[in-house]
């Protein structure tokens, strides 16, 4: 059994997004591709967004620290360090409001 300190994950990914040009870093934390469950830390400076995409499967997102913005359609939700935000089952972006960590928990479908 593996364990990660998520904090100290979230400080390296987060200097990492501040020299990184797209202003953003990321790496599965858990799982993969070959696998159901994945789990994956995205770090994102101020204003960065990702831009609107599908939604894999059953997903949420614990925001670490920051906080962000996460739309779909005309539907936005903020949510700030220790929420967890339910990522709606249609096209979605994410947008950092200041410089946040978050985990992105998918249950693909099968």
């Amino acid at each position: 059994m593996d364990k990660i300190s998520l904090e100290e994950l979230a400080d390296r990914h987060l200097a990492l997004a501040r020299e990184a040009h797209a202003g953003r870093s990321a790496e599965t934390v858990y799982g993969g591709h070959d696998h159901m469950l994945r789990q994956t830390m995205v770090a994102l400076t101020e204003g960065t967004e990702l831009a609107e995409h599908e939604n894999p499967g059953e997903a949420t997102l614990q925001v670490l620290s920051g906080r962000v913005r996460l739309g779909a359609g005309d539907d936005e939700w903020e949510a700030t360090a220790g929420e967890l935000v339910e990522i709606p089952p249609s096209r979605h972006n994410l947008q950092a409001l200041e410089d946040s960590v978050v985990v992105l928990t998918v249950a693909k479908q099968l």
